[in-house]
């Protein structure tokens, strides 16, 4: 449908619209429901503070690389050893916490597990007045009208973000309406994310109950020392190639379990580079077009709804990855090690940075299914091991080129992976459904004007 508008030039001037966002800025003009951000706020904007030396242990340290739409992102969250939290970002349950730099206006609400998290410098804490819903916020501070609304008033030269005076004089919908519906919708997607969690966590502690693999007595000394011979029978002169708590844990799991190789039960296939010039950023998405997985949107073992690029449904028929749901996707540079499976809510591209992965029939038929291959995958010590074993720097950007082929895969009792495999299909028909009601929130404030 195309859309039209008349807007006066000071206006945009003023406003720093551009006329691409004419029409969103004139309906919330004048829409009755359409309240400043400030009006909604008890506490804040308030920025987190600076931590940047991380420990094994410790308080949750929420960056807003760990923000994703709506929830965050586990795959990398760091612990900072802080004692008191400081009084002013002392964090409640709903309060809504929304990245001020990286991608501006992610936002995502507290939950019990994260009451006892530190906020990082670039994050703004808001808690939200009583009388107002802040499940329905969330999803509108994670809706295309909010977000073009955060683009077009960002400010600094070098590293822009939006600053708190311009944060509360923008728009929030607040149609009492449709709050009801949405704010419902949400809180039930929450309740799926944390069911699908717990599933997963669930599952992998019956991994560990079943092998202790997490509780080996090895060689954990940062200083080692090794033979030259070690060296000249493999192609790899990196010293943690030898490393004696990967060497000994691995030596553990295949003496102890049949563990054949990852190539010899599954295919592997890597993705494709689309070149920038093919990128899409998310506000100028149509529905047709399809989302460009990086190995940044491997987030909580899925690959991202809301991805920062897209590319043309074209590329998708011309690349023919031969993507399916039950696929294993694994990112083999950069960030090596996250895991995600894929669902039959999604549909898109994935960089070459990222392997998909695919049980052959043959171990299909010995019982391994890709649920369990899934969860053995994102087993520290399976594939962080074995993964830091094999990475080399090529360029700036860490890579374990095809040795992922190489990875053992430990094959536990028949009862076990059916366990397992039980516990994973829960979680991912919670995820799948979660995926379904967000795209339906979606759609309900991002059309709210067509009609």
């Amino acid at each position: 449908m195309i859309k039209k508008v008349t807007i006066s030039k000071s206006i945009i001037e003023n406003n720093k619209w551009t006329p691409k966002f004419a029409y969103i800025y004139d309906k919330l003009k004048d829409s009755p429901e359409a309240i400043e951000f400030s009006n909604f706020i008890e506490k804040g904007p308030i920025n987190g503070i600076d931590a940047r030396e991380y420990k094994e242990n410790g308080k949750s340290y929420i960056r807003v690389s760990d923000m994703k739409r709506f929830f965050l992102s586990h795959s990398d969250i760091k612990k900072v050893d802080i004692k008191e939290t400081p009084k002013k970002i002392l964090l409640q349950e709903n309060d809504i916490i929304i990245s001020r730099k990286g991608t501006p206006g992610i936002a995502i609400i507290v939950t019990k597990s994260e009451l006892n998290s530190i906020i990082g410098t670039e994050a703004i804490l808001t808690r939200i007045k009583k009388k107002y819903d802040p499940f329905y916020l969330l999803a509108f501070l994670n809706s295309k009208m909010f977000f073009e609304q955060v683009i077009n008033n960002l400010s600094g030269a070098v590293a822009s973000g939006i600053n708190h005076p311009t944060l509360k004089k923008l728009k929030i919908l607040y149609d009492v309406n449709i709050v009801p519906e949405i704010s419902s919708k949400v809180q039930k997607a929450i309740q799926l994310q944390e069911s699908s969690m717990n599933l997963i966590t669930k599952a992998q502690n019956l991994f560990y109950s079943k092998t202790n693999i997490n509780n080996l007595k090895t060689n954990n000394e940062k200083y080692f020392s090794v033979n030259l011979s070690d060296f000249s029978d493999i192609n790899l002169w990196t010293p943690i190639h030898l490393y004696p708590l990967y060497i000994e844990t691995i030596e553990y799991m295949v003496n102890k379990w049949p563990s054949p190789k990852l190539s010899e039960i599954a295919t592997i296939k890597k993705g494709n580079e689309v070149g920038s010039e093919n990128y899409i950023e998310y506000l100028d998405k149509k529905d047709k077009d399809i989302p460009f997985i990086r190995t940044s949107d491997l987030i909580n073992y899925e690959v991202d709804l809301y991805p920062d690029f897209y590319v043309p449904e074209e590329i998708y028929y011309d690349l023919k990855q031969d993507l399916y749901p039950g696929d294993i996707l694994f990112s083999n540079d950069g960030k090596i090690g996250v895991t995600a499976f894929l669902l039959p809510e999604d549909k898109v591209v994935i960089q070459s940075h990222i392997k998909r992965l695919r049980l052959k029939e043959s171990a299909i038929k010995k019982g391994i299914t890709p649920e369990y291959l899934f969860l053995v995958l994102s087993i520290k010590e399976i594939s962080k091991f074995q993964a830091a074993k094999y990475t080399v720097i090529q360029s700036t950007i860490p890579t374990i080129s095809n040795y992922l082929n190489d990875f053992h895969i430990p094959i536990l009792d028949d009862n076990t992976i059916k366990e397992i495999t039980l516990l994973v299909k829960k979680a991912l028909n919670a995820k799948q459904e979660k995926k379904r009601i967000m795209r339906e929130v979606n759609k309900k404030i991002d059309h709210y004007f067509d009609n």
